[in-house]
């Protein structure tokens, strides 16, 4: 018989912040029981039997159809039924639990059922951050580890609530969360091997970016803004949780423990900190939609308002001028990272509110008025492709498909990013700057580039941001719209 803690019974509760204390119990009773275990299990003990813990859960049912009105279009289940989801991290997630759980009661007024799950928790998922046990083992105790604990289950975090493809078995509940516990554990680990920053400096609002221009002008403007003593952000951080706090803030516990990594990571990630997690978050996600798709996949997980793409397109209209903007409003897909998860007859809707901030900070920050914008921003179609050289394929097929698709500009991510934002209900935009136009002519030469990314990234980049602050300003229940949901959707945002 496994070795597992006491498993505490079911509770009900009348409010949201009951309900997370609970989960926060019991989540913080089961690792305890894991860590415990395998730090006697590096020292040399075999346990006698299995060792295992499982995720807390919280359940609503409900036996009526009728519910709150809401002008949200997330906190309510679509029917009568039983609706439950795995949970983790409740201190990572604590005020978007509290916020999920508060929708619910207050669309179905309902008790919140709390108690654990029969999900295991896989023993590298209970490892604190700074934990590095596994590497201290002998290969034979590593081997031994799969007897004594549970390790990730694939079956367990696959995207099929997300994908619309899961259904359930006789008897099983409804989900109330696009992931399970498990899923989200496995996306946690890896954005720090990805990005080189712990998942809790991710900020809700998320620039991508394929150019390390960009990445270079926001460490300047991070370090310039905690020179600030008025700034409205109280950190920035670098990869390697290197952390800088805003002028005339204290140190706080863990800030020493950032180390400046002797290589950057695949997509290193930089973070322009708010107190209540609405900054800026940005990725360089490097070149290709497999990166894209990667690095999308694992944030997704963290539930943000927004993610963007800042980055630099081929011009494919003899019109276009090298610096000029293009504003995605539809998108070809010849990315193929996705077709199994999302079909390309699936189409990616432009979204009214990340497009109207993205025209008006082009607009404020160039200073030029509304009328005017069409001599430097198109908005058409951006094509993605995961062929960089596909200019050189035979008989000019690209060519002629993205010209019948009545495509603008060409890149190899964006579309990429924009059909993971429809599918994990994440809302998305695009904004790219034509660095070349190689139907024309005008290809990257080593001179022209450097002199093209100097003079354009800095207001590229602070046009992002512009776009933050206005979604910021406008409210960030807007964002998450109805078009964004299918028939039957999960209630957590």
């Amino acid at each position: 018989m496994a070795q597992i803690p006491a498993l505490p019974d079911p509770t009900f509760h009348a409010t949201e912040t009951e309900a997370l204390a609970q989960v926060q119990r019991i989540y913080q009773q089961q690792i305890d029981h894991l860590r415990s275990a395998m730090q006697r299990f590096v020292a040399g003990e075999t346990p006698a039997a299995p060792v295992r813990a499982f995720y807390p859960l919280v359940r609503v049912q409900t036996s009526t159809v009728a519910r709150a009105p809401t002008h949200l279009a997330y906190g309510f289940v679509e029917g009568p039924g039983r609706y439950e989801t795995t949970l983790t991290r409740p201190d990572l997630f604590a005020d978007y639990y509290t916020e999920q759980l508060r929708l619910l009661r207050a669309s179905h007024n309902v008790e919140l059922e709390v108690g654990v799950s029969n999900q295991p928790i896989p023993i590298h998922f209970s490892f604190a951050e700074h934990d590095h046990i596994e590497g201290t083992l002998s290969p034979e105790r590593r081997m031994l580890m799969r007897d004594v604990f549970d390790l990730p289950d694939l079956e367990a975090m696959d995207d099929g609530i997300a994908n619309g493809t899961w259904s359930p078995r006789a008897g099983e509940a409804q989900p109330l969360s696009l992931f399970t516990a498990p899923r989200v554990d496995y996306s946690l680990h890896r954005l720090r091997h990805y990005t080189g920053t712990q998942p809790e400096w991710f900020q809700n609002f998320v620039l991508f970016t394929n150019y390390q221009f960009y990445i270079d002008e926001f460490v300047r403007l991070g370090h310039a803004e905690m020179a600030k003593p008025d700034s409205e952000y109280i950190a920035f951080i670098e990869p390697g949780n290197v952390v800088t706090r805003r002028t005339g803030l204290p140190a706080q516990a863990g800030d020493d423990l950032g180390v400046a990594p002797a290589r950057l990571p695949q997509m290193p990630a930089y973070h322009l900190v708010r107190a209540d997690r609405s900054g800026i978050t940005m990725v360089n996600i490097g070149v290709g939609p497999s990166n894209a798709k990667t690095i999308t996949d694992h944030i997704a997980v963290l539930r943000p308002h927004a993610w963007m793409m800042l980055g630099h397109c081929a011009g494919l209209r003899n019109s276009q001028q090298l610096g000029d903007y293009v504003l995605a409003h539809a998108y070809v897909r010849e990315d193929h990272v996705l077709d199994e998860e999302l079909p390309l007859w699936v189409p990616i809707p432009a979204l009214a509110e990340i497009q109207m901030a993205l025209q008006q900070a082009v607009a404020d920050v160039t200073q030029m008025p509304q009328d005017q914008l069409k001599r430097i921003m198109r908005t058409g179609t951006v094509a993605s492709t995961d062929n960089r050289n596909w200019e050189l394929l035979p008989d000019n097929m690209p060519q002629r498909r993205f010209s019948q698709s009545r495509a603008v500009a060409l890149d190899m991510e964006s579309a990429t990013i924009a059909a993971n934002g429809f599918r994990f209900r994440v809302p998305y935009g695009t904004l790219l700057c034509v660095s070349d136009k190689p139907l024309h002519g005008e290809i990257k030469l080593p001179g022209m580039a450097n002199h093209f990314y100097r003079e354009r990234v800095d207001q590229h980049l602070r046009i992002g941001m512009r776009a933050i602050d206005i979604l910021r300003a406008g409210g960030v229940h807007r964002l998450h719209s109805r078009k964004l949901r299918s028939f039957a959707e999960v209630a957590f945002q």
